[in-house]
């Protein structure tokens, strides 16, 4: 009775034997190594702030970029004064009005006889090769693609025949302007990231840093350009490379749309905000003080889990183990295991005050995220660790749109940040979960600037009760356990018994997956 399942088995195995020997990528090409330039002191940026830096010798400077369009006119800004070089970093890089902003900032810059290094993740980058080839072909331009898929077969199959290889990714985010100042934080290249959404605390959080921390991000960004999961643009091509009239078609397809676009917000912005005004005059804020750059190296995606050396946690070990009063971690996804659950409810029990925001079911993007972070919420609320859940709603309509897009939400959680006793912050590509733990590479700088996390820390308590839910667990007169949500909607305090927002079967849908064993995939 049993044979007609084997049978199935077999062939299934075959199938997929037969799919991934087909699976194959491009082999003995060139890929010239290339390094951060060092003899930018005489650069506009690296000239800037000269009595500034004078007066904090080894120390680097800080700006938070917590506005949406404040991110983009940062890194328009920098892109439009760059004199030698600008080297962009990103896990996804849509081709959406910012993309194409962005892209064409990057091609001026190029125009202008900058060198620019491009290296994105392939994840996001299907069908898309014949336009990566075309920026690869600018004499001042190199584009390369981190840990490719095969183009030989589907994108799908390839999540099954190439599981531990393609399923890793490559999640880090820099942009750095004439090895003199870098933008680091949680931010990909796309419309949702850069949104102003006044009502919405927390989006989202980049940091604008110079001074010395920027040579190590930029020494980061050599590791994982001169890697052998980096491929030339041009080399994973299937057609024949794109002539030079049809480079000069795109071109102009694309000069035609960014002209098109001169009311948009973003371009206003960058012509009018004060942020822009502020580093053209050079007169930005910045905070002060050490720093440290904390990074997966990208050989992480080629070895074992427990192949610690090359991870970023035992870098990032040290600040969470430190605290003695008080730890507030934003993470959109949050799934922190039994170690991380332990973990966190000793800090609770000798005295550390513990809160952590993360995002709701209703505003979850990734369902089953939010399956495998429910599991531990009982664990944490009984071990004293204060739990909230971002207060917005994703329409069904908002989920589809972005099943598979690997993408986020304006009404979502997306910063990734730390903040260590109100003396220390971390702000990066972060979120803790297995997927970022273990399968994806990622990079954040830890800011020893006590001014910044107490102002974070402020922030948190000023804003956390009118945007997220407070969890509570309660018990009845038999000792049955329930999770309770307070919050507040349109001025009034609401108290939800079970996930705000959200319909009976998606509620149970998410329950069902919880129970499935995927969690070291999530």
């Amino acid at each position: 009775m049993y044979r007609p399942v084997i049978i199935i088995h077999i062939a299934a195995a075959v199938a997929i034997f037969m799919i991934a020997g087909c699976a194959t990528l491009p082999k003995d090409f060139d890929r010239p190594e290339s390094y951060a330039l060092t003899d930018t002191e005489n650069t506009a940026f690296g000239k800037a702030r000269a009595e500034e830096r004078s007066a904090h010798p080894e120390e680097s400077g800080f700006h938070l970029l917590g506005n949406g369009l404040d991110a983009f006119v940062a890194r328009a800004v920098l892109s439009h004064y760059a004199e030698r070089s600008i080297d962009v970093q990103y896990y996804l890089y849509h081709n959406d009005l910012v993309g194409r902003l962005f892209t064409d900032l990057l091609l001026e810059a190029a125009d202008r006889g900058v060198r620019v290094r491009l290296l994105v993740d392939d994840m996001d980058l299907a069908g898309r090769d014949l336009g990566a080839a075309a920026l690869d072909s600018h004499p001042n331009m190199e584009v390369r693609i981190f840990n490719p898929f095969s183009r030989n077969v589907g994108r799908t199959s390839q999540f099954v025949t190439r599981l531990g290889s393609v399923t890793r990714r490559m999640h880090n985010k820099s942009f750095t302007v004439d090895n003199q100042a870098t933008i680091l934080g949680g931010r990909n290249i796309g419309n949702e990231y850069f949104d102003a959404d006044p009502d919405l605390a927390f989006a989202d959080l980049d940091v604008l840093c110079i001074g010395p921390v920027v040579k190590e991000v930029s020494s980061v960004f050599d590791r994982y350009w001169n890697s052998e999961l980096a491929y030339p643009a041009s080399v994973l091509l299937k057609d024949d490379p794109p002539t030079p009239e049809k480079v000069e078609k795109l071109r102009g397809k694309l000069n035609k749309y960014v002209a098109d676009q001169t009311d948009s917000n973003y371009l206003q912005a960058l012509r009018h905000s004060d942020l822009a005004n502020e580093i053209r005059e050079g007169q930005v804020k910045f905070r002060w003080g050490d720093a440290e750059v904390v990074f997966d190296r990208p050989e992480k995606l080629l070895h074992d889990f427990n192949q610690t050396q090359y991870h970023l946690s035992p870098m990032l070990k040290p600040y969470s183990e430190g605290v003695e009063k008080e730890l507030i971690i934003f993470s959109p996804y949050f799934v922190p295991g039994k170690p991380g659950t332990a973990f966190l409810t000793q800090l609770s029990q000798r005295g550390v005050r513990v809160r952590i925001l993360t995002n709701s079911l209703a505003s979850n993007d990734v369902g089953l995220v939010h399956a495998g972070y429910q599991k531990y919420r009982k664990k944490l609320l009984r071990g004293r660790v204060e739990l909230y859940e971002l207060n917005k709603k994703l329409t069904r309509k908002q989920r589809k749109e972005k099943k598979g897009a690997g993408g986020s939400s304006k009404a979502s959680l997306h910063a990734k940040s730390f903040v260590f006793d109100r003396n220390q912050v971390f702000i990066g590509s972060l979120n803790l979960d297995p997927r970022a733990v273990l399968h994806n590479t990622e990079i954040g700088v830890v800011l020893k600037v006590p001014e910044i996390a107490e102002e974070m820390a402020k922030g948190f308590e000023e804003n956390i009760e009118q945007v997220a839910f407070r969890l509570e667990l309660k018990k009845d007169e038999n000792g049955h356990e329930q999770l309770v949500w307070h919050g507040w909607e349109k001025g009034k305090q609401v108290v939800y018994t079970h996930e705000p927002h959200t319909g009976f079967w998606r509620r149970f849908g998410i329950g069902f997956m919880s129970i499935w064993p995927i969690e070291s995939q999530l």
